[in-house]
């Protein structure tokens, strides 16, 4: 029996039977892998709910960025009755299945990019399991939003278009596909790609940068760690109006680009559309065209996708510890 236990020893120390990898690394790997898994589901919910709240008030916005038509609360109002009155009421929520399809798999990525990069960072500052640096802080909203932006693009210039046009147009997304391919090119749909991304950098990385901020003092204030549910709305409307305000005429400038295709206009570069929209229809009233829509919108849908997020994640964890999620 002795010699039995002394061969296994040496067979173990020759290298002739593998190891089994350690309990903490498994455990680890599992725990990332959720990590991700959670935060993918909890972003792609969070995306869903958030637009389909405000999507009567982001296809109006969407209209009136791509024509020339002068912006106010009461044409707002017009446009939208009208639209009910000659379409019915889920007409207000046309473009809405191209925008799920888009906005699930971008909000998905854009969180679970966050929390990666939060991680990445946080390990590279010395900050893990911590709330990062003003700096790293920026960063990581900024890569996100930027890695989310790249992966869905042409998505985004699918829900535009059939958010401007008449439902006879377009009959459902995959038809949006298939003729701006056959009558404008595949490169089409990265039309407007460059201002897009030069626009998410800030709006991005502002909002969360600005909800994390706010949840950190928050925190420091009360000495709880989780704030109520109207707080984590109040801190996302906060996010919501600043990112946005502050990338607003790269917004109009990639709607107009985008759908060019069908409102008879050629816009080749930024600076090209920028001056064109400023010399039509001026600088304020042109660049920030639907910007007091988007202060009610902005600020109700970034502040829904944030509060979703975060409760979400909350609840999957409390399930996972319940051992409803499996082990």
């Amino acid at each position: 029996m002795g010699s039995g236990v002394h061969e296994q020893q040496r067979s173990l120390t020759q290298g002739e039977v593998a190891p089994l990898p350690s309990s903490s690394q498994s455990e680890g790997s599992y725990e990332q892998t959720r990590s991700v898994l959670n935060s993918l589901f909890s972003g792609a919910l969070a995306g869903a709910v958030a637009k389909t709240a405000v999507a009567p008030l982001d296809r109006t916005k969407i209209i009136f960025q791509v024509s020339s038509n002068r912006f106010s609360a009461k044409e707002a109002y017009r446009l939208i009755y009208r639209t009910y009155l000659k379409d019915g009421f889920l007409s207000l929520w046309r473009g809405n299945s191209a925008t799920m399809v888009r906005v699930i798999p971008y909000a998905a990525i854009q969180f679970c990019a966050h929390e990666q990069y939060k991680r990445l960072l946080g390990g590279y500052y010395g900050f893990q399991g911590k709330v990062l640096p003003p700096v790293p802080r920026l960063l990581a909203g900024s890569l996100a939003g930027t890695t989310a932006a790249m992966l869905t693009y042409p998505l985004d210039v699918v829900r535009a278009r059939m958010a401007v046009t008449p439902k006879e147009m377009y009959s459902n997304i995959l038809h949006v596909f298939a003729r701006i391919s056959q009558e404008e090119g595949i490169k089409t749909l990265f039309r407007g790609f460059t201002p897009t991304i030069l626009g998410v950098v800030p709006y991005a990385g502002l909002s969360f940068f600005t909800y994390e901020t706010l949840k950190k003092l928050h925190a420091e204030r009360t000495g709880r760690a989780h704030p109520y549910s109207y707080e984590r709305l109040t801190f996302g409307a906060c996010a919501g109006l600043i990112g946005q305000s502050a990338s607003y005429p790269l917004d109009v400038v990639r709607r107009r680009m985008q759908t060019a295709g069908v409102t008879g206009h050629t816009y080749g570069t930024i600076f090209g559309t920028m001056r064109e929209i400023v010399s039509e229809e001026g600088f304020i009233r042109g660049l920030y065209k639907g910007l007091s829509m988007n202060w009610v919108k902005g600020p109700i849908a970034v502040g829904i996708s944030f509060t979703t997020f975060d409760l979400t994640q909350i609840l999957l964890k409390k399930l996972h510890q319940m051992g409803f999620t499996g082990q």
